[in-house]
C-alpha cells in the first residue's frame, strides 16, 4: 500500500503513502501509478484524478537505492515505470487535481507541471535538484517552468536546484492557491468534486483545446532531455553527486570541466 488507491463519487485518488521513507517513490510505486492512470482513461466511472501525499511530505522524489539499482535496464527508456507514469500523467485527458504539502522533490515537482489544477499548503516546499546530481531537467521541466516562470525565474531554480516555498510556487504559476495545511485536502477534494458534476466531454474537451499549443513540444523536450538524462545519469558527475549522497558528504565537483 505505499500507494493508496481510492475511488468514490466519480474521483480516483491516488495516494503517496510512504511516509517511513518520505515518500520517495520506488519502480513499483511508479508502475502501480502509470496502470491506475492507464484504466482511469477507460473507466467512465472516473472523471477526475486527485494526487496527494501526507500532510507532513508529499515526496522526496525517487527512491535512490531502488533507482540506481535499475539504471542499467537501460536508463530511461520508455519501458521504464517512470516514463510509463509521466507518459499516462502527461496523456491523460480526465482532468488531475494535485494537493501538495511538505517536501516535493525532483520529479515530485516536475509530475506537478502536467496536472491541472495544483493546490499546495502553506508548509509545502518545492525543488528541482537536478544540477546538484550531475544530471539535467526531465520531463519538460526545462520547458514548462520557464513558460510558466519567465527564463530567468526558471533559471534560478532550475540551475542551483535550490528549494523554494508555497508563496514562490504561486508567484511562478506552478500552484493555483496556497491554503493552511489543515485545509489543503478538503479544498482539492472539492475542487475535484466540481469537476466531477460537470459535463465530462466538456471538460476534456477544454483541457484538450488549452493543452494543444503546447503538446509537440512536450514531447519533443521531452525526448531531448531524456536523451541528455540518460547519458549524464551514468556518467562521472552523477556518480560523484550520488557517491557523495550514500556517504552522507558534501559531493566534489572540482575536478570536471
Amino acid at each position: 500500500m505505499t500507494i493508496r488507491l481510492t475511488k468514490a463519487d466519480g474521483i480516483l485518488t491516488i495516494e503517496f503513502n510512504r511516509v517511513e521513507r518520505k515518500n520517495a517513490i520506488t519502480g513499483a510505486m511508479y508502475q502501480a501509478m502509470a496502470d491506475a492512470l492507464r484504466e482511469a482513461e477507460q473507466d467512465a466511472a472516473v472523471r477526475v484524478i486527485l494526487i496527494t501525499g501526507q500532510p507532513e511530505i508529499f515526496t522526496a522524489g525517487n527512491d535512490l537505492d531502488d533507482f540506481l539499482n535499475n539504471v542499467g535496464e537501460g536508463a530511461m527508456t520508455a519501458e521504464r515505470p517512470v516514463f510509463q507514469f509521466m507518459t499516462a500523467l502527461e496523456g491523460a485527458t480526465k482532468p488531475v487535481v494535485a494537493a501538495v504539502a511538505g517536501a516535493a522533490v525532483g520529479i515530485g515537482t516536475t509530475l506537478l507541471m502536467h496536472c491541472d489544477l495544483v493546490y499546495a499548503a502553506d508548509n509545502a516546499k518545492f525543488s528541482m535538484p537536478f544540477t546538484q546530481l550531475g544530471l539535467c531537467p526531465e520531463f519538460a521541466s526545462s520547458l514548462l517552468v520557464a513558460q510558466s516562470a519567465g527564463y530567468t525565474r526558471a533559471a534560478e531554480k532550475l540551475l542551483l536546484g535550490e528549494p523554494f516555498v508555497a508563496q514562490e510556487a504561486l508567484e511562478m504559476g506552478i500552484v493555483a492557491r496556497v491554503l493552511p495545511d489543515a485545509e489543503l485536502l478538503f479544498f482539492a477534494q472539492g475542487q475535484a468534486a466540481k469537476l466531477a458534476k460537470l459535463p465530462p466531454a466538456s471538460i476534456r474537451t477544454t483541457k484538450a483545446l488549452m493543452k494543444r499549443a503546447r503538446g509537440t513540444l512536450v514531447k519533443e523536450t521531452i525526448a531531448a532531455e531524456n536523451e541528455r538524462f540518460s547519458a549524464m545519469l551514468t556518467g562521472a558527475e552523477a556518480k560523484e553527486a550520488f557517491t557523495a549522497f550514500f556517504e552522507k558528504r558534501k559531493p566534489d565537483f572540482s575536478k570536471f570541466d
